[in-house]
């Protein structure tokens, strides 16, 4: 794509005033329709005891739902369903998605593998998402056409028991993805979209990575539209920092896609400002994100209840 260095303008924009603030109690400012991957704010909760006074500043930026990145054996962050969800909405931030995974199964494990699943599609229902997002897969899906097919098996009869409880499974890109080439004839990504049943499998585009891969989300979005229920707006750095992505051109054709929600991920964190205002902190750059977003005038949500 071409490549636009959109990040100083933003930067201009969403530092000012910025600084001056408390991150705990930075001022609500009108806001679209976007939420958190909490992975964001990874170094802060590690520790649960964080996650609250988290929330709040992620509310307090004018996030409008999050995204979880801890499930392990029916819990969120070490949290009941309940609870989880509970905490969450007393910051006006319901749970719209969650990543959580399982290995390919053989015959060995499968029986084992699939009420795995059938707890974890259960405790998703109880936390009330509307989607559940496998974020990667393992080595053997990018080693043959036969072995990637087993996975894309796998993630269909996934999504049959997400469809069971109201819920949508989708799966989440690297830059692997359309990066390896299956017998010389197609890239791993394509082979996904093709081999994947639309009613049961989305695609939640990681644009950064899809990007970083060397693909053009538009292309992707022109071949398989409406695949693409929920992006990741992500490029490594916060929203527009590095310039690889056409953003303004990826948006216009968020209709095609089927985007329906729009989540930040920011992984890692630049030394915003200057002199002794420097600071590199993941909230600082999480909040700089969405204000360049809210700036950004080509930035339109589709209207979407959480």
């Amino acid at each position: 794509m071409k490549k636009r260095n959109l990040f100083p303008v933003f930067l201009t924009i969403a530092l000012t005033g910025i600084l001056s603030l408390s991150l705990v109690s930075c001022n609500k400012a009108p806001s679209k329709n976007i939420g958190l991957q909490l992975y964001s704010v990874r170094d802060s909760i590690r520790n649960m005891d964080n996650l609250p006074g988290a929330l709040a500043k992620i509310e307090a930026m004018g996030y409008k739902f999050v995204e979880s990145s801890s499930y392990n054996n029916g819990k969120f962050h070490g949290m009941e369903p309940a609870d989880f969800k509970q905490l969450c909405e007393s910051h006006n931030l319901p749970v719209l998605s969650s990543h959580c995974s399982r290995p390919l199964p053989d015959s060995t494990n499968y029986a084992e593998t699939m009420a795995w699943w059938d707890q974890c599609v259960d405790a998703h229902a109880a936390l009330g998402v509307k989607y559940m997002v496998q974020p990667s897969m393992g080595r053997s899906g990018y080693s043959s056409i036969e072995e990637l097919q087993k996975w894309c098996d796998y993630f269909n009869e996934v999504g049959a028991k997400c469809n069971a409880k109201g819920i949508r499974f989708g799966y989440h890109n690297h830059n692997r993805e359309v990066e390896v080439m299956l017998d010389s004839t197609i890239l791993v990504y394509d082979y996904m979209l093709q081999h994947t049943d639309p009613a049961k499998v989305f695609f939640q585009m990681d644009i950064g990575h899809l990007v970083d891969g060397g693909a053009n989300p538009l292309d992707y979005f022109n071949k398989y539209p409406g695949r693409f229920e929920v992006w990741h707006i992500a490029e490594g750095f916060e929203f527009g920092s590095t310039g690889h992505v056409d953003w303004e051109a990826v948006w216009k054709a968020a209709a095609t896609s089927g985007m329906k929600y729009g989540i930040v991920e920011v992984e890692k964190y630049s030394e915003l400002g200057s002199g002794d205002n420097k600071i590199k902190d993941q909230f600082a750059s999480c909040k700089v994100t969405l204000d360049s977003l809210n700036a950004a005038p080509y930035v339109v949500m589709p209207i979407a209840a959480n």
